[in-house]
């Protein structure tokens, strides 16, 4: 039988014993991918589900695709997910994800394969050369102590096009009469392998440390450590094959669909629309590109385009936060306008050269500067230190302390094994109360999006296993507020725009915008709780595992419809039309949603065996004990709320602090409609055998931890 949109297979590596083995992919298609797929993969291989440090042989570390990865479906082609347990956490390390774009997953479906499982730890460095049906685990002992520039261009060199060429016919089948051939799947090609790679970072099992791949990178959970500590450098993919579609010609409609209604036309722009899907492709890079030689650059299949190419040799592919984390001491320092960009950029290269999640540095390097300017931090100090703060916003700085970070030298030593464990090594945990160190969820940075504010992100966050980085609704924040920043028109009002969006909110909040009121009175409400679950399960399937791309969907409204109706759930260009298209399933989104809420359960089981209670499920003091009084983006946060007559308007939600009571008891409200036990935040086996997870309910009755039955 045709698995329509799977390659087939799943590689298994025992790196403890140098082995390549071979896993048929129908047993798990029930997973969808992605994350599901990891996540099944990880509970079966596993065999120690109690672990909470990532660098632990027994970890199991999955890279999975999903169906739609390698066939055109747009920002959703080029996608891959990473789940195991990860590294730097707050005493516990939990079992997490990272999403990563550009081309690895579609190299990977063409070359055969739908997933990675990664075991066991390698006595000395490897890396796996996989062309093909071809898998070989190579000795890297050239490789280790390479930054990941360095490390791939390698490994380009090993297996790409010949040196000084571009576009040379490579035969990775060794066939006669390769010329002759006529068949696209018979082994040729032109292309480089994808190379995901870990820097010094990842090396040194540092906190922060990812998986980089040509300027994308699995940033979140800290697998960079992971596979520092299995001696895994690299894996790197080429293939030839091809992906199988169900109904190519709905595939092809699908698209020129999303094209003609949903995205802004490019003969006539609307540059202001309000949508996900339908914007230009526009580079988000946060500084000044100090050339105009530059174009949008995608992951493969994309169509956001939210990374550039230029001219200048640097600066290449680095977008979003990891060109902007800086900013604000290069604005010291730079000279001018070119200076500030050029500087940014640089600093962008060598957080992708050493293989480093630069968002610690967002809320870290202003605690570090609070250290040093209260005398605590320095040569000497009580927190001893030898970084030239001095030259803080220059390149120096900026280098030597990637470097310390990368390399546990300095205070990189202790800022190795997480940050907020650094801070009570160093006894600063009083800096966890003041919000001096904004380290809000299980020892991870504040995003930007405070969980004062913005409460479907801390919620999600919290409830879940890390920064839960899901910008399903946060949309509606940056945009209205940019509008009110900029003077720019409000195209939908607040009421407008949240019965819109209530309108896909199936099946837990249908045609209810109550949901979206983050207003002081609704904060804690049921109302509140469904939108965070219509959240973690919608992305747990249609982000983690089908892998749509978390910048472009859903697609909840858009100003380049008469309706201003988005593309989600729509008949003609959603997801699950994207979906069956692929593979000839009858999804719908309701039903991928409940896949999700399958997955996210999955997710909780592990998390139980972990050691997860109720009880540890809150934020950083100062979420509680102080008021949002500045976010970084803009003076305000405005979001549509409800006043005490019922009228929506666009509020500023600054100014306020959560209430640690009321949240414990929101964590009962969520509880309760997720069917866990609510004195403890464990699944019971009604909910888990309604989801068809029986075996991770024995599982948890056998380690005692299974929760117990409540009346209704």
């Amino acid at each position: 039988m045709t698995m329509y949109g799977y390659a087939g297979k799943i590689l298994r590596l025992d790196l403890t014993n140098q082995k390549v083995l071979v896993l048929n992919t129908e047993k798990y298609r029930g997973w969808g991918g992605g994350h599901g797929l990891g996540a099944a993969l990880f509970w079966e291989f596993c065999k120690d589900k109690t672990i909470i440090d990532g660098r632990n042989p027994a970890n199991v570390c999955v890279v999975a695709t999903s169906p739609l990865c390698g066939t055109g479906v747009p920002s959703a082609t080029g996608r891959c997910e990473v789940v195991g347990v990860g590294v730097g956490y707050d005493g516990i390390s939990w079992f997490t994800r990272s999403g990563i774009g550009g081309r690895f997953s579609t190299m990977l479906k063409y070359a055969g394969w739908d997933a990675i499982v990664i075991e066991g730890r390698s006595e000395k460095p490897v890396w796996v050369d996989i062309r093909n049906d071809k898998v070989v685990i190579r000795d890297a002992a050239g490789l280790w102590g390479k930054d990941t520039w360095s490390a791939q261009q390698e490994i380009w060199g090993i297996i790409g096009s010949p040196s000084g060429t571009h576009h040379a016919w490579q035969d990775l089948g060794d066939l006669k009469d390769a010329d002759k051939r006529e068949s696209r799947d018979e082994g040729r090609t032109t292309q480089k392998p994808a190379v995901m790679v870990i820097g010094p970072a990842g090396e040194n099992q540092c906190h922060g440390a990812l998986i980089h791949d040509a300027g994308n990178g699995a940033g979140q959970g800290g697998f960079g450590s992971v596979w520092g500590a299995k001696n895994l450098k690299a894996i790197s993919v080429i293939g030839t094959g091809s992906i199988k579609v169900a109904d190519p010609k709905a595939l092809i409609q699908a698209r020129q669909a999303l094209k003609r209604k949903y995205i802004t036309s490019y003969d006539k722009p609307d540059f202001r629309q309000w949508s996900r899907i339908g914007g230009m492709a526009r580079p988000i890079v946060q500084a000044p590109i100090p050339t105009d030689e530059r174009r949008p650059q995608s992951c493969q299949g994309c169509v956001n385009g939210c990374r550039s190419r230029t001219n200048l040799g640097y600066g290449n592919e680095s977008a979003c936060q990891e060109t902007s984390w800086y900013n604000e001491y290069i604005q010291k320092v730079a000279k001018n306008v070119k200076e500030f960009g050029e500087l940014s950029l640089r600093v962008a290269d060598l957080c992708q050269k050493y293989g480093i999640n630069s968002f610690v540095f967002q809320t870290g390097l202003p605690w570090l500067e609070h250290l040093h300017e209260e005398g605590v931090l320095g040569p000497g100090k009580k927190i001893h230190s030898t970084l030239p703060w001095e030259k803080l916003g220059t390149l120096e700085f900026a280098e030597k302390l990637i470097h310390a970070l990368s390399t546990k030298t300095d205070i990189g030593k202790d800022l190795a094994e997480g940050w907020v464990p650094a801070a009570r090594k160093w006894g600063r945990e009083e800096d966890l109360h003041t919000g001096a160190m904004q380290f809000s969820y299980w020892g991870c940075p504040e995003h930007g999006y405070d969980p004062r504010a913005e409460l479907e992100w801390g919620y999600g966050s919290i409830m879940g296993d890390r920064d839960t980085n899901l910008h399903c609704f946060n949309f509606m924040f940056t945009t209205v507020s940019a509008a009110f920043a900029y003077s720019l028109p409000l195209r939908i009002e607040a009421g407008e725009l949240v019965t819109i969006q209530a309108r896909k909110m199936a099946p837990y909040a249908k045609n209810r915008p109550e949901v979206f009121d983050f207003s002081d009175a609704n904060m804690y409400s049921e109302s509140v709780a469904q939108l965070v679950r219509w959240q973690q399960h919608y992305c747990r399937f249609w982000k983690n595992s089908a892998l749509y791309c978390d910048l472009k969907w859903p697609d909840l409204f858009n100003t380049n419809t008469p309706n201003r109706e988005g593309a989600t759930g729509s008949s003609d260009a959603g997801e699950q039309v994207f979906w069956n298209a692929v593979t000839g399933d009858a999804m719908t989104l309701e039903k991928g949603i409940a896949l999700g809420r399958r997955i996210w359960n999955l997710d909780n089981a592990i998390w139980v065996l972990q050691g997860r209670h109720r009880d540890m499920v809150h934020f950083a003091p100062y979420v509680y004990e102080t008021k949002y009084e500045k976010n970084e983006l803009f003076p305000f946060y405005m979001w549509p709320c409800r006043d005490e007559k019922g009228k929506w308007a666009y509020t500023d939600l600054m100014g306020r602090s959560l209430d640690k009571k009321k949240f414990d008891e929101w964590k009962t409200l969520f509880y309760r409609l997720e069917g866990w036990n609510t004195k403890t935040g464990w699944p019971t086996r009604s909910t888990l055998e309604k989801l068809d997870l029986g075996f991770a309910a024995d599982a948890l009755k056998a380690a005692g931890r299974l929760g117990e039955e409540e009346k209704a």
